[in-house]
């Protein structure tokens, strides 16, 4: 149930950055929900792979190079997903703050924070 409620909650952010954000567009809900679907998945399996090979790098930034993995993840989902697309990685970025943001808050709201 608490893994349901989360799909559906990034998939609403999703949907709602997309009308704020000019560079990122998605077709429908049902699209936002395969993209929710679809980074869940890549931030299980792609983005350890991504943080291990990047680890010295992220350790001299201080771990602000975790923020470029995001972008790259959300660039990568674009790739996946039809209906969903980012126009360029500085709006992958600025998208994956809001949206880690959002979620984050959302979360602490619902009471279904970690």
């Amino acid at each position: 149930m608490k893994l349901l409620l989360r799909l559906l909650v990034t998939a609403a952010l999703v949907l709602l950055l997309s009308n704020i954000l000019t560079g990122v567009h998605v077709a429908s809900f049902g699209t936002a929900v395969i993209v929710a679907v679809v980074l869940g998945l890549l931030n299980i399996f792609i983005k350890p792979i991504l943080v291990l090979l990047t680890l010295p790098v992220t350790f001299v930034t201080l771990g602000l190079f975790l923020l470029v993995i995001n972008a790259v993840i959300i660039l990568l989902c674009t790739n996946i997903v039809g209906g969903f697309a980012v126009n360029s990685f500085w709006t992958a970025l600025i998208f994956s703050i809001i949206l880690s943001i959002l979620q984050s808050l959302t979360y602490k709201i619902l009471g279904d924070d970690k």
